[in-house]
């Protein structure tokens, strides 16, 4: 089969950035999206021409590396969906397929595909973990935690931090990231000393850094390819304004 793919190219952060297409032919419905700008790259490599550069690791979903704005969506048309994991199944070889960067000011164009989201690490760092010395490892069930508290702390941790949150956001906002790792941390026992003042230094990084104000648009839920909910959000806004409160009194 053979597809268009119109990708954008750029040198660097200080260049121009432009949209170039190429014909590929030899892609099978079968092969991920990954897959093919590895053919791709392979020909131009074979014509003497520069690869086009993007981010890719584990390709099974897990790492978080791989992200790509596909035809104006963020990891393409399938839901609860890595780049990596999109199949040339998921479109039509008569439409060209746009694919260009995550964009947001704080995920700067390193190259190509390739962009800068050091700033997710910047707000983890700020807050997303537990300081609090807790010994050894207690056994599994010495430490009852109610399952309602179990089951969104699991799905709050399920984010692998690739950034489609930041690019799918009208405000390009990190707030449903932030949210996920203020809230795996915060609803379990071991995360409640630091609760409060960890939601609210993770959310003034993320503020710090230049990240947009969330409006509750639902953006980045419907791209987040772990499918983390927007109550996420809510949960964390409630730390942060109950540790302001608390605070003050």
């Amino acid at each position: 089969m053979n597809y268009t793919l119109r990708v954008w190219r750029q040198d660097g952060p200080a260049t121009e950035g432009r949209l170039v297409d190429y014909e590929v032919d030899g892609i099978t419905p079968d092969m991920s999206f990954l897959e093919a700008l590895d053919l791709l790259n392979e020909r131009l490599v074979l014509d003497g021409a520069d690869p086009v550069a993007f981010d890719h690791d584990c390709r099974e979903g897990i790492c978080g590396m791989c992200g790509l704005m596909i035809d104006g969506v963020a990891h393409g048309p399938q839901r609860a969906t890595t780049t990596c994991q999109l199949h040339m199944r998921s479109f039509d070889p008569a439409h060209p397929i746009v694919v260009e960067p995550w964009r947001a000011h704080p995920f700067p164009v390193v190259r190509d595909l390739v962009v800068d989201r050091s700033a997710l690490d910047r707000i983890v760092e700020a807050g997303g973990y537990i300081s609090a010395p807790t010994g050894a490892a207690p056994e599994a069930h010495a430490v009852p935690v109610p399952k309602p508290d179990a089951d969104d702390a699991f799905e709050a941790a399920a984010c692998i931090g690739c950034g489609a949150c930041v690019a799918a956001c009208p405000n390009g906002s990190a707030s449903l990231f932030t949210a996920a790792k203020v809230t795996h941390l915060g609803l379990l026992p071991q995360g409640q000393p630091e609760r409060a003042t960890r939601a609210r230094e993770m959310a003034q990084a993320q503020d710090d850094l230049g990240f947009g104000g969330c409006t509750q648009t639902g953006e980045c839920t419907a791209v987040c390819p772990k499918g983390i909910p927007l109550e996420t959000i809510s949960r964390m806004n409630r730390d942060v304004l109950g540790g302001l409160l608390r605070s003050r009194t």
